[in-house]
């Protein structure tokens, strides 16, 4: 074999690679949503989870994910995270629905939240542009939100809790960018890491925008 040819099995098994862990991913995302729809939907009356208990199950079965993702155990953690998360905003959805104008808040946050994944998605996918640049961007945002979020813990404004929202949703946009262009440029190869980040940021975007609306609303 030349080096033309070996160049070009290269590129063959390179392309090939990527679809998988596109097709992979995308079917794994979809999977986890349903799950944490149907377990949203099962805790909509139940009571809700304390912030402590809801921030270390989550944590606690993140950090398991990320440690078991080269395993079978990895997609285990990752639909117990998932579900775990949508128990958890359950009550709030419940507490929504039953209210005036709560399902339209609820409908609108879904259609935005998905508009926003499928647009930066398919910009990325369409354009083949190399997000990496935003790798910067990502690690001093997340440093700038840790700091509000402590700050919050002791101050409640509302003001920064809309600035917040605010900069979550940018924060998040900015990582579906980044993560679909580490897979289609070859930056990342295991399908559960990538799907764990692009729930965490479809997450992050939908309660942003419903922090939003029901502030704008009045119902917040």
């Amino acid at each position: 074999m030349n080096e033309v040819d070996l160049a070009i099995s290269q590129s063959q098994q390179s392309a090939l690679a990527v679809n998988k862990v596109l097709k992979n991913t995308y079917l794994l995302l979809s999977m986890t949503l349903a799950f944490s729809a149907v377990t949203a939907t099962l805790s909509m009356n139940a009571p809700v989870l304390s912030p402590w208990v809801f921030l270390i199950g989550a944590y606690g079965l993140l950090f398991a994910t990320h440690a078991l993702a080269r395993s079978p155990w990895g997609l285990l953690t990752t639909f117990g995270f998932t579900g775990f998360i949508g128990y958890g905003i359950g009550p709030l959805l419940g507490y929504l629905m039953a209210s005036q104008n709560g399902s339209e808040i609820v409908t609108t946050a879904l259609g935005g939240t998905a508009f926003i994944f499928f647009g930066l998605s398919g910009w990325v996918l369409a354009s083949r542009k190399d997000f990496s640049f935003l790798r910067g961007f990502i690690a001093a945002g997340c440093l700038v939100l840790l700091a509000a979020i402590v700050f919050s813990l002791f101050w409640q404004m509302p003001a920064l809790q809309l600035a917040m929202s605010v900069g979550f949703m940018f924060f998040s946009s900015a990582i579906i960018l980044y993560q679909t262009s580490e897979i289609i440029h070859g930056g990342e190869r295991n399908y559960i890491l990538a799907t764990i980040t692009l729930y965490v940021s479809l997450y992050n975007i939908f309660m942003s925008l419903l922090h939003l609306l029901m502030a704008f609303s009045g119902d917040d």
